[in-house]
């Protein structure tokens, strides 16, 4: 049973007070009779809802893993630059979003949905959802930074970030794994200059369950496997 404004809304037939608007004009009707109450129930696959005589479809929640590029926006639209929907145009679904964001240089896993709850519960603070990068920086990152890493350190806001984890690289390359459990704003890039780096090249690898394999190009996307979103919880 859904809430008839919110069934409205993921139909796409508009914004919640948009929706309230035609609900209190007698433009829904639902089973043949006028329903002007927001807040009557429905049941989404059995009863029948008409927005000017037309039907309404409940919306299918999709999921997709998409390889962003570096240069483009973690965004839905922009009027001037590309965004990670431009690459998505083919892909089923309405009203897709990005769950959160990487900054325009920056590369790797980010998903793409139509599914507010999700994306609420993998971006709440409170649900510490991990997030893993690849770093790349212009120093080597020595065991006495990532110890500072791994405490939490002070970049600048009010709070100290929350301890990390790290996993050095393998072979020469300088830089570091590091693994999240928030989301400020240039946190990777603010917490590695903390310690006297300055990040060259950031890729994020994973995101609570999901991984980015390497078999996923950049700019390409694929639907979430059964077993990721049982993992996901959907």
């Amino acid at each position: 049973m859904v809430r008839l404004d919110k069934f409205l809304c993921d139909a796409g037939a508009g914004t919640r007070s948009e929706v309230k608007k035609y609900i209190k004009k007698g433009r829904v009707w639902v089973n043949g009779v006028p329903c002007k109450k927001p807040e009557c129930k429905i049941e989404e696959q059995r009863d029948e809802v008409l927005l000017d005589q037309k039907r309404l479809c409940a919306q299918k929640n999709v999921y997709y893993l998409f390889h962003k590029p570096s240069g483009v926006l973690s965004a839905s639209r922009d009027a001037s630059q590309k965004t990670v929907l431009d690459f998505l145009k083919d892909a089923p679904g309405k009203h897709l979003f990005p769950v959160g964001r990487l900054d325009k240089d920056t590369e790797g896993l980010l998903l793409l949905t139509n599914d507010g709850a999700l994306a609420h519960r993998l971006l709440s603070p409170a649900r510490h959802v991990e997030k893993t990068y690849l770093v790349h920086t212009d120093v080597p990152v020595t065991q006495q930074m990532r110890l500072r890493l791994e405490e939490g350190v002070d970049i600048g806001d009010k709070k100290r970030t929350l301890p990390a984890r790290t996993k050095p690289l393998s072979g020469k390359d300088n830089g570091l794994y590091l693994t999240l459990t928030e989301g400020r704003f240039h946190q990777v890039k603010r917490m590695l200059f903390a310690v006297g780096a300055r990040v060259t090249y950031l890729k994020r690898v994973s995101m609570g369950p999901l991984i980015l394999e390497d078999s996923l190009k950049k700019g390409s996307w694929r639907e979430l496997t059964e077993q990721e979103k049982k993992e996901l919880g959907i």
